[in-house]
């Protein structure tokens, strides 16, 4: 019976999506639902007269993307997560304030309240304080995704029994955005769509409790 348990905890194991945890330049979010990962890669055959078939195949450009899917609550999973990521902008960008004073006072100015109106556009209103870096440019906190600087995602699973597999998608850059709502959805989603420079595919990691646990992988 022993050699049998044996037998079985050495075997594969394999993780749900509830068994992994994403995290984002070192900060896990937790609205994720899904991302999908693509790997392409230009091949053309080179062919010489007398034969219909190649003689060879000639390697071109590799592109990596994929698609990530999070469930909105009440903020941005992505950009309100990743403010701290900041980039080079112009210093005359209209960008509006996302603290929720300022929600509150758009939210009466377009209910149509006198007291939000008679102060002026909440557009001018909530353009954000920002650190000046020269005459020209400002140092910014990204305001639609793809102005967020290249990040690293992390996915990182545990199952019940112990064991522990990690990948990685290096250089990620956000190239479009997508929410909607209808009355028939109980849940809204947000879709984003990225390129990558690189990817790690999932690997196993030793667990450092694995003789606690009682296993003994191999």
């Amino acid at each position: 019976m022993a050699e049998q348990r044996s037998a079985y905890t050495r075997s594969y194991t394999s993780f749900g999506g509830a068994d992994i945890k994403a995290v984002f330049a070192n900060k896990t979010i937790g609205e994720i639902q899904a991302i999908s990962i693509q790997v392409t890669r230009e091949k053309a055959g080179i062919y010489t007269m007398g034969s219909p078939n190649p003689r060879s195949f000639a390697r071109g450009k590799r592109g990596i993307a994929g698609s990530l899917i999070f469930i909105q609550f009440d903020r941005d999973a992505v950009v309100d997560a990743l403010q701290d990521l900041k980039f080079q902008g112009d210093k005359d960008e209209i960008r509006v304030d996302r603290s929720s004073d300022a929600a509150s006072t758009s939210m009466q100015w377009a209910l149509g309240s006198s007291s939000a109106r008679v102060t002026g556009s909440p557009i001018q209103e909530q353009e954000s304080v920002l650190t000046s870096v020269d005459s020209d440019q400002e140092v910014l906190s990204a305001y639609y995704a793809d102005q967020i600087p290249p990040f690293d995602i992390t996915l990182a699973a545990a199952n019940e029994y112990g064991d522990l597999a990690v990948m990685g998608v290096f250089g990620v850059e956000f190239l479009n955005e997508g929410w909607g709502i209808s009355i028939d959805d109980l849940v809204s989603e947000k879709q984003y769509t990225y390129l990558a420079r690189n990817v790690s595919w999932w690997r196993w990691i030793s667990n450092p409790n694995a003789a606690a646990l009682g296993i003994a992988r191999t």
